[in-house]
């Protein structure tokens, strides 16, 4: 795994060489070190999950051939590419909630000189995705299905994006806005899409495979994704802020959360009063208050029910797919996810 990461950051290498060499535009030195700091601030500095996914995935639909160096090169291109994604969503994201850090550091718009130019550095991290499709996969008979499937998911995502936008409107806190469905439609399209299912897709397109015939896993991978972020919910409140890496925010930042939507369903008038009264404030006697009542109303068991339920339909799911090589790359993701701590 040590030496797929080691290959898989090689390939960033080439890639921003690519892109700081990228004929199409007449680069001063200052625009290109511009561009090179931008990239390296915000591109690689996640887990990489996503990218190292489409690696991952490719192996198993090929039944765990060898891959070639051209295949580990593509599909490292392609794990690359939804891993500019994410940065292009990261750093615009961050302006719209007027974050102050991001993975341990400051946000790109806070760093001095930076400000207001990082819309821009967010339209440029989206074109480099088309720039590296176009280098890269051109001559392949997949190359319009790349195309569509990164023009899809930045929709859906953006989409996903636009409701939790407005169901959190700043000034206008009001959790009866707050259900089950408006936190599985702000989750399906702001986060499944393209943390599970891109990655997925990618390495279904390189074997040659056509997305329409998919359905079924494009919605397990969906689902999965669902169950990814009521967990990442769960963890933000119940989780030791060692193991998870960051103190949760969840509960002041007045956060759509799977727990704060089971707790509006299952309490009674007075518990109804004591959450509107202190969700959402940045008070430590009232995000005391909040995670009391979520201990009265029990959402640590409610929790481990969904969680059991959840685990026991995406396995059921999973065993009903014919193939047994999407079998593999289904049952791997689910196994990265399952009972996580952080």
């Amino acid at each position: 795994m040590a030496d797929l990461k080691k290959k898989f950051l090689d390939v960033y290498s080439v890639l921003k060489s690519d892109l700081l060499e990228d004929t199409a535009f007449e680069f001063t030195d200052d625009s290109r070190k511009w561009v090179e700091k931008m990239l390296d601030y915000n591109v690689p500095g996640g887990k990489l999950n996503r990218g190292l996914s489409v690696i991952d995935s490719l192996s198993l639909l090929k039944d765990g051939k060898e891959l070639t160096a051209d295949e580990i090169f593509k599909a490292s291109a392609l794990g690359w590419c939804i891993e500019w994604l994410q940065a292009y969503f990261l750093v615009l994201d961050d302006i719209m909630d007027g974050s102050h850090t991001r993975r341990g550091q400051p946000c790109w718009y806070n760093l001095e000189k930076v400000g207001m130019i990082a819309i821009n550095d967010g339209i440029l991290l989206r074109n480099h995705i088309t720039r590296i499709l176009k280098k890269y996969f051109r001559p392949e008979s997949y190359y319009v299905d790349l195309l569509d499937l990164f023009n899809e998911v930045e929709f859906q995502t953006a989409s996903g994006q636009m409701i939790d936008l407005i169901t959190t409107l700043v000034g206008e806190k009001d959790l009866s806005k707050y259900s089950l469905s408006i936190h599985r439609r702000i989750v399906q399209y702001k986060t499944a899409y393209y943390s599970f299912y891109l990655p997925v897709a990618c390495a279904l397109l390189m074997v040659g495979e056509n997305l329409d015939k998919h359905v079924d896993v494009k919605k397990i991978l969906i689902d999965m994704g669902i169950y990814f972020q009521v967990q990442d919910d769960y963890l933000d409140c119940y989780a030791d802020p060692e193991v998870l890496g960051k103190i949760g925010t969840d509960i002041q930042d007045f956060k759509c959360s799977w727990l704060v939507v089971k707790a509006l369903e299952l309490c009674n008038e007075e518990q109804k009063k004591i959450l509107y009264e202190n969700y959402g404030k940045d008070n430590a006697a009232c995000i005391a208050k909040i995670k009391a009542l979520y201990n009265d109303l029990k959402l640590e068991e409610v929790f481990l029910e969904y969680e059991k339920t959840s685990y026991e339909k995406l396995t059921t799911s999973i065993a009903a797919h014919p193939s047994k090589a999407v079998q593999g790359v289904l049952l791997s993701f689910l196994g990265k996810i399952y009972k996580r701590q952080k």
